[in-house]
């Protein structure tokens, strides 16, 4: 006798924005996933800290501009909780500091709201996997629009947190905050993708970012990386 192996439990997606028709777009879509389901739903930031205090969620869509707490105070909030939710961070054009600085708050993504439906559910599904969801294009067209405030990238990069690092995990920083995959990286470097998996978990440690995400934060904040 052949037993059916029980579904999976459907990944619990929390919506925070201070438009109702937009959350409301965003529930269609992501019930419309047999692996997903909506759990909840906030106008503002300090509405989802709230809820989301009683509320299970796997993976939280944040606005950025928000009334009364705003996506990046809310994110800074959620990602410190023990357990808390993983954010993805939706901005526009004109929010591109805001979005920058929800990143450094914790968020595990950030995507443009005029992303694609299915770019935005496997963003859901790869942050939830515990990766993280920096697009190329998506990295360059935000931090070009602050490049100025960022260090000098012809000045050695002096922060702390680059002391310690060999040559060849420099170069494998450098191409993550560029947008690369593994994949990518190791057929640049002419390497095993597992070694580029081993430089990465390297960098992890030795940086202190919690994942991909904060280590392009890094290497553009530390002009290791020009914007």
């Amino acid at each position: 006798m052949t037993t059916t192996p029980a579904p999976a439990e459907p990944i619990r997606v929390f919506l925070v924005d201070d438009q109702a028709m937009v959350r409301g777009g965003f529930r269609m879509l992501v019930d419309s996933q047999p692996d997903l389901t909506v759990v909840g739903e906030a106008g503002d930031g300090h509405e989802a800290v709230e809820r989301l205090a009683v509320t299970r969620a796997d993976v939280v869509l944040m606005d950025v501009r928000m009334p009364r707490m705003d996506g990046v105070d809310a994110t800074r909030a959620l990602t410190a909780r023990p357990d808390g939710p993983r954010v993805i961070v939706l901005t526009t054009f004109d929010l591109d500091e805001h979005a920058f600085a929800a990143i450094k708050a914790g968020a595990a993504a950030f995507l443009l709201k005029d992303a694609t439906p299915p770019d935005l559910l496997a963003a859901i599904r790869a942050v939830h996997a515990g990766d993280s969801v920096v697009a190329p294009s998506t990295t360059r067209r935000l931090l070009d629009h602050f490049a100025a405030t960022l260090p000098d990238p012809t000045e050695p990069p002096r922060d702390q947190r680059l002391e310690g690092l060999t040559e060849r995990e420099r170069e494998v920083l450098v191409l993550v905050a560029r947008g690369l995959s593994n994949t990518e990286v190791a057929e640049q470097l002419v390497v095993a993708e597992a070694t580029v998996k081993t430089h990465v978990g390297r960098l992890l440690a030795k940086t202190g970012s919690r994942d991909r995400v904060q280590l392009v934060v890094l290497a553009y904040e530390t002009g290791l990386v020009g914007g």
